[in-house]
């Protein structure tokens, strides 16, 4: 037993909070797009029902303050984590049944609403359970640890349900054991958690307000009246325009027959070459560019870092013309692919942070807002749903256009749509220095 003076440090649970946060998301948005693949549904419904699983991170503004109005945020963590396990031991006993693509969509739903409030319920416990020196000082753990999480997921899982398969001939024992695997981990590390996570003295429900409901109304209106407001949306919405069209169906497209215009690879060859290479080059890509924001400001890469995040695009259409019979060949292409796309995401959640502030929509000159935002949090979660949005919609089209189109030209047409993503980016407003070192030292 702990005492009451050695309350449990961060290395005994910021790891494992964020594992358990990044896992059921890389489960509901991308294992669930392979595993109806292994069992035969279509890519349009795959991508269009699958599509749709990003709602719950959309719409999670809307019920955030009552994670802050009920119970504790430690309380959250724990029955959120039993709800997620449950549900993924529900999605393995549905695989059987004849109606097993609607029921198995249905608990995915509820595993995104739980783990959308998961979300919200861990990153406000990080926020009081540390001081602000460890939260600096955490900060990378928790983002390499929901990294790993994907990684973890997007190739061990996968690879694993193609060696279970090989072993019983069939997906459905294979995908019934990878995730009741899962759900016993989710129970274990719920049970881990009340066990080892503090008891921090501000985490407590929020007092009752006189009039709530106009509280919950001023963070939105507050939100909405920022100047420049069409430019924030158009941003948000339409700088991932090509990649939530891709992103559906690049898994597909590696495991698809040769002769429908895929790659035909196996689960363990796209478990290794994209969810482990791909995967982690994503993470060198994100680490490079924050990197690169720090020393430089977000305004001076801007366009360098748009650019890598688009142009490798380039080479799925490359893959769907010269279909490489090489797993290095195709390991290393992803690995160029989600390099790119790791650098550029950096300069989009950075333009998000500028926009939680309050600073986005500024003319050159312009003085910023008097103080620190007292919506920044919850701000920020509002662009984190414009943020999924911007993935539902395109996503829900996107398997249905593939097999209109077929691979090569649909991937053609992602280049295309890099286009309005070149728009937007050229209408935004980013301060001097903003994102760099040296300038946050010398504002602070």
């Amino acid at each position: 037993m702990l005492s009451p003076s050695r309350k449990p440090g961060p290395w005994a649970w910021v790891p494992t909070l964020y594992f358990a946060q990044g896992l059921p998301y890389v489960v509901v948005m991308t294992l669930s797009v392979i595993m109806y693949k292994n069992l035969g549904v279509s890519n349009a419904e795959m991508a269009l029902y699958t599509s749709w699983l990003y709602l719950p991170w959309v719409i999670k503004p809307l019920w955030s303050p009552l994670v802050e109005m009920l119970g504790t945020k430690r309380l959250w963590i724990v029955v959120l984590q039993f709800v997620v396990g449950a549900a993924l031991a529900m999605v393995a006993l549905t695989l059987p049944a004849p109606r097993f693509f609607q029921l198995s969509l249905a608990v995915f739903w509820l595993m995104a609403f739980a783990s959308a409030s998961h979300d919200i319920a861990a990153d406000g416990f990080y926020l009081l359970a540390l001081q602000k020196h460890q939260q600096a000082a955490f900060v990378g753990v928790r983002s390499t640890f929901y990294r790993l999480a994907n990684i973890g997921g997007q190739g061990g899982l996968v690879w694993l349900a193609g060696e279970l398969q090989e072993r019983s001939g069939s997906w459905v024992l294979a995908w019934q054991g990878v995730l009741a695997a899962l759900g016993a981990f989710f129970v274990f590390i719920a049970a881990y958690h009340l066990w080892r996570l503090p008891r921090p003295a501000q985490d407590h429900a929020a007092p009752p307000e006189a009039n709530p409901w106009r509280s919950f109304m001023a963070v939105f209106a507050a939100y909405f009246r920022q100047p420049g407001l069409a430019v924030i949306l158009a941003f948000l919405l339409l700088y991932r325009f090509p990649e939530a069209q891709l992103l559906k169906l690049a898994t597909p497209f590696l495991m698809d027959r040769v002769e429908v215009g895929g790659l035909g690879l196996s689960n363990k060859a796209v478990g290794l070459a994209y969810g482990t290479v791909g995967l982690s080059a994503l993470t060198l890509g994100g680490l490079l560019g924050g990197w690169i924001i720090s020393r430089l400001g977000l305004k001076k890469v801007l366009w360098p870092l748009v650019l890598a995040m688009h142009l490798p695009n380039v080479v799925f259409l490359a893959m769907a013309w010269a279909h490489p019979g090489s797993l290095w060949w195709v390991s290393a292409a992803l690995a160029v692919e989600q390099f790119g796309y790791g650098l550029g995401f950096t300069a989009y959640l950075m333009y998000m942070i500028l926009v939680a502030e309050g600073r986005a929509g500024l003319r050159p000159g312009e003085p910023g807002p008097a103080g620190e935002s007292p919506y920044k949090t919850a701000h920020y979660a509002i662009c984190t749903g414009f943020m999924a949005l911007g993935m539902m919609l395109p996503g829900m089209w996107s398997g249905w256009l593939q097999q209109q189109l077929g691979y090569l030209h649909f991937f053609a047409w992602i280049l295309l749509c890099t286009l309005p993503s070149l728009a937007v980016t050229a209408l935004i407003r980013v301060p001097e220095g903003f994102g760099r070192k040296q300038a946050r030292e010398d504002a602070a």
